[in-house]
């Protein structure tokens, strides 16, 4: 890791998974399209969007399949049409 990616993550960084901030800004939502942000929830790390929905973080490896996803809001539809909620 970079100095300035430990910098980024260090003190006063966001909670959650400890992701490149490079790749942060290509991951996105399978359901949504949103971009993802780290965050912490009961001590666990998962990746959500601005909406709530939040993916698992499995070993560091965020787990970003429609099927996996949580908090998904009503109406929301899956990659094959299918409602979420």
């Amino acid at each position: 890791m970079s100095a300035a990616g430990r910098d980024a993550q260090g003190a006063g960084a966001p909670a959650g998974p400890r992701l490149e901030p490079w790749v942060l800004q290509l991951l996105r939502c399978p359901l949504t399209g949103e971009p993802l942000e780290p965050v912490e929830v009961d001590g666990e790390p998962f990746l959500a969007t601005a909406a709530g929905i939040r993916y698992p973080v499995d070993g560091g490896v965020p787990v970003l399949l429609a099927d996996e996803a949580l908090d998904v809001p009503a109406g929301v539809r899956g990659p094959a049409g299918e409602e979420r909620a």
